[in-house]
């Protein structure tokens, strides 16, 4: 097991998706984020059956930032309950996983 993760987050539309990105990149808590063309979302919501064009984030990181990275996408995240799904990374390429760490910074204990 890896303490590196992908972390999946839904965007209402392009330019928060990007504004997202840029931000955790920028940041340093996020080595790399794609972004995927409009998927159609259907899903339950305040009791009804709601559909939605929406952009797929996925977002490469570690573990330990998780919290911090949580907390940026919600100060620019527009939705109420927006999607924010850690999952880890059990395996994986060791340059790649590498990579993913030097483009991180973590926070001085």
């Amino acid at each position: 097991m890896t303490d590196k993760v992908v972390i999946l987050v839904m965007a209402a539309n392009l330019r928060e998706a990007r504004k997202i990105a840029r931000r955790l990149v920028e940041s340093r808590l996020a080595a790399c984020v794609n972004l995927t063309p409009p998927v159609q979302s259907v899903y339950r919501w305040q009791g009804k059956i709601e559909t939605a064009r929406e952009y797929l984030l996925v977002i490469k990181s570690a573990r330990d930032l998780f919290e911090p990275l949580k907390a940026e996408i919600l100060k620019h995240h527009t939705y109420t309950t927006p999607e924010i799904v850690c999952l880890p990374i059990v395996e994986g390429f060791a340059d790649y996983l590498a990579w993913i760490d030097a483009c991180l910074q973590r926070p001085a204990p």
